[in-house]
């Protein structure tokens, strides 16, 4: 039993207090005695057992939650919440309870309810029906009592004891069914939420097996009500009823399923979780809807009826073609310490320089509480609220589209967890796994070991209705560009087969969903199958991820043997188009740079890949070479800014910090920079990197890609040795060719002219001059200079210059822009004006003298 106790001092239901056992561990002073028949007991002096002072404590409710050792099976209350057990407080007094039932009952005319009800103390017990007296006792403690029910509709039960002087109350209620109206639902009508008009809706619940479905809500106080009991269709898998509500305000509801599971709609498009939306600022969801406390538990569903409609403002988007996908994955909680929408929003202009045409969110509908990933989805439809509203995900997605941005959902379909209304209305509480009858989860998972959660049976009707209603929502209601799928080799009960022709027929119809609403989707697969298999979907016009880390990160240490990433081409696995996304990092893998710092390789001349500015050097080129390659192309958040916190610090999931001052180091710029540029390039020249025309040679030190289109030729070279070496670009036409960082133009007499390349260093070649990218001073190109001081620094409103040669000081910033003048004398210090800068870093040259300065305020 993993145990606390809800005291004064706690701040919600999972507050708990003195919580005893530690979770995953078989800690023996939590161990039950197992008495047979699946029955196990513990007995404890609580406040020896919790340790808790009795004289500074107040218990109010001992809190459970029952495990096996591993804490892979769980015991909940039926609706997935903890379980809780009332502590009265010691010489209280008389006090009156029901054991049984001893919360809300439904039953059935005919049905025996039997009642136990307990006072503490001899006293004169009364039980009530509706008013109705149906059984006494006098000088008794216990009153038991079998009662038929009569009729339908909702009873009030109460329990009364009296000891001559103190009267103590307990209540409770059952509900008697009405007669089940079997009638199919209205044509159209589809499972979850149906808007017949502004104040009307209908809901239906896909529940086969089930006998019967009350809808509970704010309309109802949360009891069942035979006016809210839901008609059945003809076959017994549909369960619907009609609400009408008032336009336009906010309601919250339930369905309890045969009086033992109260489950949110699993079509819900927001829902309210007692146990977490209190951690949501309200800077990220102002004026968030109340939980019904004390009504209920569990999830609820959101519910507006007459919502207004958002206005979208770019209504004639063009997403960008599949090949020229330049993707920037990104996790909403770790992007920064706002952890919102509105802060992405406020930083679209940063990722517009950058060059990036597409975002894709990692997933963000609603999952497990809210510290996550987000791979453990609970309600595929709805909007997890920890990041923000709908309306402002559709602002930042409408924004996205005005710079020309695709937006892309990452979605989870292979599995989900026990927050899931799916999995928690047809479970097996015994063998802690979803039942044998449930209509969209496998009980066992058919593919191990590459099992999360609980996994979907995607080969039943019942699921591919969910997925492909999911499929359709987003890109309905949101307008969303193309959805990214977590692991669909698990897409199958046929195990882990490379080659499975059912799992490609389960996913081109989901393709074919999806682009009967929007023919340009981007259909993304995280499949890691079969090469054949892959190339089958690709030729269908689906997209796929090509994992080249591993080959990029021994590259960039400096290590030549594992560095050739041509597999990370979609020519090299003999595809016909170029559908494959490749990247040098993505959320499931190590940081690059923390590779190259950490395990770095170095050379007898001093060269070392694991120094900071050289590292930053090595990932510019790992960029270079990566977004050059044709084809769709896809950037982990802050890869630009050489992130190199490593992904297990402090574990794989953990929060990371976001490092927007890496903004303000040079060489981390720089990288930006450069990695700007050649998205730049790509978008100037798009025919030049669509595939159809290119070789390359990766095998070696030197590697090169060589690209050829009418309209612009281009030739990458990059010498990835911790020793100098020549290289051949591999021209494929004499004359004027021109290094796109530089602007510098080189006459080519002989295609096959070598070139020496420095460690780490990178060219690109084209044949048609482009301007010159604006690239951030490195650190070498401006280290203190004897000949040259500036002093304050750091300095706030000026400072003053001191040069040993007279001439022009120019002020630039760093990316080499020059913003103004000053005049200075031989060895005369000359005050010169900040006022007009900004914070930030700043060059000051001389000549050839050159310094930083930083301004402070």
């Amino acid at each position: 039993a993993h145990a606390g106790v809800i005291t004064t001092a706690s701040t919600s239901p999972t507050d708990w207090k003195f919580v005893q056992g530690q979770w995953g561990q078989p800690t023996p002073s939590v161990l039950m005695t197992n008495m047979g028949n699946n029955v196990h007991k513990i007995e404890y002096h609580m406040p020896t057992f919790y340790g808790y002072p009795l004289a500074s404590t107040t218990v109010l409710q001992m809190a459970f939650v029952f495990r096996n050792a591993a804490g892979n099976v769980v015991g909940r209350s039926a609706d997935g919440s903890d379980i809780y057990y009332p502590v009265y407080p010691a010489n209280a007094g008389l006090l009156a309870a029901f054991f049984t039932p001893d919360d809300h009952r439904i039953t059935n005319p005919g049905d025996t309810l039997a009642i136990h009800a307990a006072a503490n103390a001899n006293a004169t017990l009364t039980l009530y029906d509706n008013g109705v007296l149906v059984a006494s006792d006098t000088s008794a403690q216990h009153l038991y009592h079998d009662l038929v029910v009569t009729g339908n509709g909702q009873h009030l039960l109460e329990f009364v004891a009296f000891d001559g002087t103190t009267t103590a109350r307990d209540t409770v209620y059952y509900f008697g069914n009405p007669s089940q109206v079997v009638q199919n639902p209205p044509a159209g009508m589809v499972d979850g939420i149906n808007a017949l008009n502004d104040s009307t809706v209908l809901l239906q619940l896909h529940a086969p097996d089930k006998d019967f479905v009350y809808v509970l809500g704010d309309f109802n106080g949360y009891l069942p009500d035979s006016a809210y009991y839901m008609h059945k269709s003809v076959n017994g898998e549909k369960f619907w009823l009609v609400l009408h509500l008032q336009a336009g305000q906010t309601y919250t509801y339930q369905y309890w399923i045969d009086g033992l599971i109260k489950v949110a709609d699993p079509y819900s498009e927001l829902i309210l979780d007692p146990y977490n939306d209190g951690n949501i600022p309200a800077a990220t969801w102002p004026n968030l809807p109340s939980y019904p406390t004390g009504l209920t538990t569990g999830h609820c569903t959101l519910l507006q009826p007459g919502k207004p409609e958002y206005t979208w403002k770019n209504t004639t988007f063009q997403a960008p073609d599949r090949t020229d996908l330049r993707i920037y994955e990104l996790l909403v909680r770790d992007f920064s310490s706002q952890r919102n929408y509105q802060m992405i929003l406020d930083t679209l202009d940063y990722l517009e320089r950058l060059g990036i045409n597409a975002i894709e969110f990692m997933p963000n509908n609603e999952f497990e509480n809210n510290e996550s990933w987000g791979y453990n989805p609970s309600y595929h439809m709805a909007l997890d609220k920890y990041y923000g509203t709908p309306e402002k995900y559709k602002e930042l997605i409408d924004s996205c589209h005005s710079r020309g941005i695709a937006v892309i959902m990452d979605m989870v379909f292979n599995h989900a967890y026990g927050q899931s209304p799916l999995v928690q209305m047809y479970w097996d509480a015994t063998q802690g796994k979803p039942a044998s009858n449930n209509p969209w989860f496998n009980a066992d998972c058919p593919h191990p070991p590459y099992c999360w959660g609980n996994d979907f049976n995607h080969v039943a009707v019942a699921t591919q209705n969910f997925m492909d209603r999911v499929n359709t929502y987003w890109f309905q209601e949101f307008k969303i560009d193309g959805i990214r799928y977590d692991y669909t080799k698990g897409f199958t009960n046929n195990g882990n087969a490379g080659w499975d022709v059912t799992r490609q027929n389960l996913l081109k119809r989901m393709a074919d969903t999806i682009w009967a609403v929007n023919p340009n989707a981007y259909v993304i697969l995280e499949h890691w199958g079969d090469n054949n298999e892959e190339k089958l979907f690709s030729d269908y016009g689906m997209m796929l991820w090509g994992n080249s880390t591993y080959n990029f990160r021994q590259g960039a240490q400096g290590y030549l043997p594992g560095s050739n990433f041509a597999y990370g081409i979609h020519k090299q696995r003999g595809w016909n188009d170029a559908h494959l996304i490749s990247y040098t990092e993505s959320h499931d893998e190590e940081r690059l740079m923390y590779d190259v710092l950490t395990y770095g390789n170095s050379s007898p001349q001093g060269y070392k890949t694991y120094v900071l500015n050289t590292a930053l050097r090595r990932s510019e080129l790992a960029n270079v070479f990566a977004f050059t390659i044709p084809g769709p192309k896809m950037i982990y958040m802050f890869n630009e800014l050489g992130y190199d916190q490593s992904i297990d610090n402090p574990c794989r999931i953990c929060n990371k910090p976001p490092k927007w001052g890496y903004q303000q180091v040079p060489e981390r710029r720089r990288l930006y920079d450069v990695t700007a540029a050649v998205m730049q390039l790509r978008k100037q020249a798009p025919a030049s990197f669509d595939g159809s025309n290119f070789t390359y040679n990766l095998g070696g030190a030197v590697k090169r890609i060589n690209l050829q289109d009418s309209t612009m030729n281009v030739n990458v070279i990059g010498n990835w040795d911790v020793v100098p070496q020549n290289g051949i670009p591999n021209f494929p036409h004499t004359g004027t060719w021109y290094e796109y960082f530089t602007a510098d133009s080189v006459e080519v007499l002989d295609p096959f002219m070598s070139f020496a390349l420095e460690p780490g260093e990178y060219r690109i070649y084209t044949d048609v001059k482009l301007q010159q990218p604006s690239i951030t001073l490195g650190e070498e190109e401006f280290l203190p200079q004897a000949g040259l001081q500036v002093y304050p620094n750091p300095a706030s409103d000026a400072a003053l210059v001191v040069s040993s040669t007279p001439g022009v000081l120019r002020v630039m910033d760093l990316q080499g822009r020059e913003l103004f003048q000053v005049q200075v004398e031989a060895n005369i210090p000359r005050e010169v004006n900040l006022t007009g800068l900004a914070q930030g870093i700043y060059v000051v040259r001389m000549g050839d003298d050159v310094q930083r300065i930083q301004i402070l305020r």
